[in-house]
């Protein structure tokens, strides 16, 4: 343990490999994702924050409305009261668990297996809030809800259809050292997202979808190929199933309405989907621009049709591939902390799965599918009386989040842990201080399903302990709390990660041939079979993951987002959100980085010039953002790159938190929030 440590970058979902030089600040190490070294300045200054002043070293507890620094045993003490207390008297799920996406796969094991076998689902993480309509649709039509191809084959590409993504921002080094190098050696990009950024820089094509509108430019898309020819019949042929009922329903697609009411010039619309389906291989990709809608399974279904039609999956440099968020959101939904699946994805309603899971941890899980994150949070107080938040700062990143503190102080007792003071842990009735990522060995699963190792470079301070020791522990204390559960005294005994990971090999088949030593200093890639020796990396090649050799196409008719919302006068905006390359989500870390921090002088509400001056506002006026649900001040940033119509905020800065302007509407298939298409006012202060 120390300085040449080596270890997977903490923040986004690209897996980068990362060590404390001895300045102190990340160096990078060539890892199976940045094998050049490369990281981007979140990565170079990832140690920054280790030693900070407001690590939180004790653990406390509410007493008298104050929180009291106390021992450990007796934080333990009030959580096996209080949750004991909650179990007997309104039972098993009245207990609500947030899992952590920016934790281990170990330590997220521990953690949904520990409310698995206190007898309820409720247990989800951040991936809920992000990617949760990709996996529905992609998991419903082929099997499995992750990228269907790997970082390296995508350079086989002829064309990049980057949708509702800015990785040059928000997955840096995939774009500079995989998308970036393709595009200069011919591959086309074609940007479609609201505003110009980074990543529109290089593209060949920028289309300026409306927010909420993507269904009419992707069903236009595929009208322009069904008219002209450019459908793969061979492939729609052989895997694709409901091609003539789709066929009919594309027929009754007028192209020029759709590029319309997307906000496209018909002409654009018409071209991106000629070089699309020309391709030799088309590969897509997407993010939170797509799936952050309330109709975002939707949106995604969409895409994989166009994906279909023109047979771009099953080989390399093609597919369908989202770029996930945080370090391990992968892995955490991958290893079980969702609400309706087991680890390995499947259904907590299958008996045979539950059996499975038995055999190994000598008590069945539930068979009834538990809450999704927002859904528990919308009935803390009621349904949820108690709740452990581990590693997630839901008091900034849930929609409505005024809505969301409120019911955070009407439950009997919230739990969190933690390694910062966060707008979540104000309203704690227990705190425990946690380690960070460098504190701590485990594995993390990256975007393009490859599992690395994370090494501690140093020990958590203070009285601090380790995330899986916590959790370990509170397992074995929290035992006996439901008298129909008698669970073996050894459920939580664990020589360390390696033997978490061992165990969880055992019942999530993705995982089933892996092991620390296989994955070393560089990877194993999922999913890799037991006694198999390599990973697979291009799925769906002769059949999808599901087992089946056709995947079925769906017809999704588009419905008007503003039909929903109250306050569609004519003077109101829309609101969409995003990351900037210096911060990262909610900002509990990286705001207490002087040097990211530093980095970006302002952070402002994006507006176009024409909707500025109706607003009589300037370049740097201090302007009001009202929604329905909130009110937030901001300086304006009057620029072109954003459309008329639309503003744009990023969601890292407590100061002004944009999701007291989001709302509760969510999609109705994978419970995501709508976090992409808020309808506001801007008025200037000044």
């Amino acid at each position: 343990m120390g300085e040449n440590t080596k270890s997977i970058c903490p923040f986004c979902g690209v897996g980068c490999g990362v060590l404390r030089g001895d300045s102190g600040k990340g160096h990078g190490w060539k890892a199976s994702v940045n094998r050049r070294g490369e990281l981007c300045p979140k990565g170079v200054a990832a140690y920054d924050v280790l030693n900070h002043a407001d690590r939180l070293t004790e653990p406390q507890i509410r007493i008298g409305g104050d929180l009291v620094p106390v021992s450990w045993d007796e934080a333990f003490l009030r959580i096996e009261q209080e949750f004991g207390r909650i179990v007997d008297e309104h039972g098993s799920d009245a207990l609500g668990f947030f899992a952590s996406s920016g934790c281990t796969n170990e330590e997220n094991y521990v953690f949904q297996k520990l409310a698995r076998m206190l007898g309820t689902n409720n247990v989800d993480n951040c991936a809920r809030l992000c990617h949760s309509s990709t996996v529905a649709a992609m998991q419903s039509r082929f099997g499995a809800g992750a990228m269907t191809n790997t970082l390296d084959d995508l350079g086989d590409a002829d064309c990049f259809l980057v949708w509702g993504a800015n990785p040059a921002e928000q997955h840096p080094i995939i774009f500079s050292s995989y998308l970036a190098p393709a595009v200069n050696d011919g591959t086309t990009l074609i940007h479609i997202d609201p505003r110009e950024n980074r990543t529109t820089e290089i593209a060949d094509f920028h289309l300026p979808v409306k927010p909420g509108y993507d269904i009419p430019l992707l069903n236009g898309m595929c009208a322009v190929i069904f008219e002209e020819g450019l459908e793969d019949d061979e492939f729609l042929r052989e895997r694709v199933s409901n091609v003539s009922a789709f066929r009919k329903f594309i027929s009754g697609v007028d192209v020029d309405e759709c590029a319309e009411t997307a906000g496209i010039a018909p002409d654009d619309l018409r071209e991106v989907a000629r070089i699309y389906a020309n391709a030799t291989r088309a590969a897509a990709f997407t993010g939170m621009g797509m799936s952050q809608h309330r109709y975002g399974t939707a949106n995604v279904h969409t895409l994989l049709n166009i994906a279909l039609v023109t047979g771009n999956v099953g080989r390399c440099g093609t597919g369908v591939n989202p770029l996930r968020g945080k370090n391990n959101v992968q892995g955490a939904s991958d290893v079980g902390a969702l609400p309706d699946v087991l680890p390995g994805y499947r259904p907590v309603t299958d008996s045979d799965a539950r059996k499975a899971i038995a055999d190994v941890w000598g008590v069945e899980p539930p068979a009834i599918p538990g809450l999704t994150e927002v859904e528990m949070t919308h009935e803390f107080g009621d349904g949820i009386r108690g709740a452990f938040v581990f590693g997630e700062n839901i008091g900034a990143t849930e929609p409505n989040v005024n809505r969301t503190v409120r019911e955070l102080d009407s439950l009997d007792c919230l739990v969190v842990q933690e390694i910062f003071p966060t707008e979540t842990t104000a309203h704690a009735d227990v705190i425990l201080p946690a380690s960070s990522w460098a504190e701590k060995a485990g594995t993390v699963t990256n975007t393009d399903r490859q599992v690395q190792q994370m090494r501690p470079s140093s020990d958590p301070p203070g009285n601090a302990r380790t995330d899986l020791e916590i959790l370990c522990e509170i397992g074995r204390r929290l035992l006996d709390i439901d008298s129909d559960v008698r669970l073996s005294d050894t459920s939580f005994e664990y020589d360390g990660p390696e033997a978490v990971f061992s165990e969880l090999t055992q019942v999530t088949p993705q995982y089933s041939g892996m092991s620390y030593s296989g994955i070393g200093d560089g990877s194993q890639r999922w999913p890799l079979p037991k006694g198999e020796t390599e990973g697979v990396g291009v799925l769906h090649r002769n059949r999808f993951s599901n087992g089946e050799r056709r995947a079925p196409l769906v017809s999704v008719e588009h419905i008007d987002p503003t039909a929903e919302h109250s306050n569609n006068d004519s003077d109101s905006l829309v609101l969409t959100t995003g990351r900037v390359i210096e911060h990262f989500n909610s900002g509990v870390v990286t705001r207490r980085s002087d040097v990211l921090t530093h980095l970006r002088s302002t952070d402002a509400l994006q507006i176009h010039p024409d909707d500025a001056t109706e607003r009589g506002v300037e370049d740097g006026d201090k302007v009001v953002v009202t929604s329905n649900n909130g009110r937030i001040e901001a300086k304006s940033a009057v620029t072109p790159s954003i459309r008329p119509g639309v503003v744009f905020l990023t969601f890292h800065f407590a100061e002004r938190l944009v999701n007291r302007l989001t709302g509760d509407e969510l999609d109705p298939t994978s419970k995501i929030p709508t976090y992409k298409h808020v309808r506001v006012r801007v008025e200037n202060t000044e």
